[in-house]
């Protein structure tokens, strides 16, 4: 079976998150021109290079990101505007993913940005939020508050509040309510934040490869029964639904909670911080607070969590911050975090959570090339290997040969390597696999071949046919993904141009066979 196709963060961009209202110059075409262009320079792609935009905010009108993308630009691209409460961005970005694993588009734009108002969400939404408040209240009673706050980061230059808070400062600021201080409660804030999606051919083929973030795995859950069902202020604000999504993207990634190196959490109060711990697996059940007392949450423990400040620090424009946490993890994860940077990030975890309700848990990991050698694909194929005559390309690849024996113009001294071609969808669905070994002298082709390849090209039996005649332009293929490369891609562009300048010749054998 074909794996599963893989996507990657190409580029990352963000504004400073503000107090709402501190900036004149900062409404939202403005914020989010910035952190596109921003992610566009990260990936040192142009504008015209993204296909589709996915693009998050919880306020404002319908079309909201059509009036922000135009700032860059019109050009015709299909954006879709969504809202998911505070897990908004998130949903952005993985909507953006689905379009690029489901081979729509080879390049998306996830774009999430937020202008709101002073003060507190209750003057805007009273209606809306009013029993999600109540549980707030509730929840603050409950849950140990004063142990989760201490290590706010100051050093992020996006952050809005930058000052190192003791924890005896925290506990004297104004309470909302109970042992719950208005420092242990995530500000308002303008802000925008944006990552270019990218597939794996189209990193391949923009070599992209040095920067590329894989989103290993991504998962979303709404609210289940017990939600409301048990009557539990903790199940109420998203335990089950970020146990439930966490859970999900363990066993699909087969990865466990110990592997994760960094964590960018939705500390929207410091008691969601506390729970949550406990719904991603970092600590078992009831012991949150143990986790805490042994600095296993920090610089120096087994996980780093919220090495931006966090929501509480670095603030929460509501649509912003999913696309925010993954800017995060991406320069963790390449070593550019400057001062914040947590030593050897190898595996990055984000979590973000909108009640009423959706929370997207996703896991993150630097570029890796695929594993490609002949053995690895020959598991693919029926195991007695159909006969090669039944493919339409194998004609080609009978032509081939012999114009490679017949090279007078030694051609194949400008593509000295080893080639796979495995071809799909055959007669009655088989798969057949040619080995081109162009290494020495005039080379040989070999159906079902023992060598080891430099670069595997994977397509359909009849696309095999136009590709080698000349017949189908090979850079258009690849970005339809008819063409799938694996490997040395340099070696594949040469193979690509040795095809225009042989395929007359090719076509003349061919028609003798």
């Amino acid at each position: 079976m074909e794996s599963k196709p893989r996507v990657f963060v190409v580029g990352v961009g963000m504004t400073k998150f503000e107090k709402p209202g501190r900036r004149d110059d900062f409404d939202y075409p403005q914020m989010a021109q910035e952190a596109v262009v921003k992610a566009l320079e990260d990936a040192k792609l142009p504008i015209g290079s993204v296909e589709q935009a996915c693009i998050g905010y919880v306020y404002g009108d319908s079309t909201c990101g059509q009036r922000a993308i135009y700032q860059l630009g019109m050009n015709g691209i299909p954006m879709y505007n969504v809202n998911n409460n505070c897990a908004t961005g998130s949903t952005a970005l993985i909507l953006a993913k689905q379009l690029v694993e489901t081979g729509n588009s080879h390049c998306v734009l996830a774009l999430g940005f937020e202008k709101m108002e002073r003060g507190s969400l209750m003057s805007k939404v009273l209606n809306t939020f009013s029993e999600m408040l109540e549980v707030f209240e509730k929840i603050a009673l409950v849950c140990v508050i004063d142990l989760i706050i201490c290590l706010l980061c100051f050093v992020n230059r996006y952050s809005q509040f930058r000052h190192e808070y003791t924890l005896e400062e925290i506990m004297n600021s104004p309470h909302v309510f109970g042992p719950l201080t208005k420092l242990q409660c995530c500000p308002t804030s303008d802000g925008a934040a944006a990552a270019i999606i990218a597939s794996e051919q189209f990193v391949i083929a923009n070599n992209l490869q040095h920067k590329a973030v894989e989103i290993l795995g991504i998962e979303m859950s709404t609210d289940l029964p017990s939600t409301f069902n048990e009557r539990s202020c903790i199940k109420i604000v998203g335990y089950d639904m970020t146990k439930n999504a966490a859970e999900k993207l363990y066993k699909k990634t087969n990865t466990k909670p110990i592997e994760v190196d960094v964590i960018e959490l939705h500390d929207c109060f410091s008691a969601n911080e506390l729970i949550t711990y406990e719904a991603l697996g970092l600590c078992s059940p009831g012991t949150a607070k143990d986790f805490i007392d042994a600095g296993q949450n920090t610089y120096g423990g087994r996980h780093v969590i919220n090495p931006s400040g966090g929501l509480i620090s670095k603030g929460h424009p509501l649509g912003a911050t999913g696309i925010a946490q993954c800017a995060e993890l991406c320069w963790q994860l390449r070593g550019e975090a400057g001062n914040r940077q947590v030593p050897n990030a190898k595996l990055a975890l984000q979590h973000n959570i909108g009640l009423g309700g959706a929370v997207v848990v996703a896991l993150y990991r630097l570029y890796r090339p695929r594993p490609t050698t002949s053995s690895s694909i020959s598991k693919t194929l029926l195991s007695s290997g159909p006969n090669p005559d039944i493919f339409k390309a194998s004609v080609l690849f009978k032509a081939l040969k012999g114009a490679m024996e017949e090279d007078s113009d030694n051609l194949i001294e400008r593509v000295r390597g080893i080639y796979c071609f495995k071809v799909k969808n055959g007669p009655n669905g088989a798969e057949g696999m040619w080995i081109i070994n162009a290494k020495t002298g005039k080379g040989s082709v070999e159906f079902n071949g023992k060598d080891k390849p430099d670069v595997t090209f994977i397509m359909n039996d009849e696309d095999v046919v136009d590709l080698i005649s000349g017949k189908m332009n090979p850079q258009k293929a690849f970005f339809q993904g008819k063409i799938k490369i694996q490997g040395n891609m340099g070696l594949a562009i040469k193979l690509t141009e040795l095809q225009k300048k042989a395929s007359k010749r090719i076509e003349e054998l061919r028609s003798k066979l």
